[in-house]
């Protein structure tokens, strides 16, 4: 009994996990969609190209938080043999 009420607990909180992960993902592509949207605005407006001295470079790093719900890319076997006949 204790058993079936244990691996019920996980099933329901992996359940929850999942649907809560979706929503966090939605909510951070939201969050970093306006931010680069904003970003857009000034570039457009200053019509400026920024040199090394004065670029933000810390804005344009990956946010490690976001990686994780990247789809992952299904690539067909590459044949380089082909390439070349």
């Amino acid at each position: 009994m204790k058993f079936i009420l244990t691996l019920i607990l996980i099933y329901n909180s992996l359940l929850l996990a999942g649907s809560i992960s979706e929503k966090e993902k939605k909510s951070r592509a939201d969050a970093q969609l306006k931010i680069e949207m904003q970003k857009e605005k000034k570039y457009a407006k200053e019509q400026t190209f920024y040199q090394k001295n004065n670029y933000d470079f810390k804005g344009a790093e990956v946010n490690k938080d976001s990686v994780n719900s990247l789809p992952s890319i299904e690539v067909d076997d590459f044949d380089m043999d082909s390439v070349y006949d």
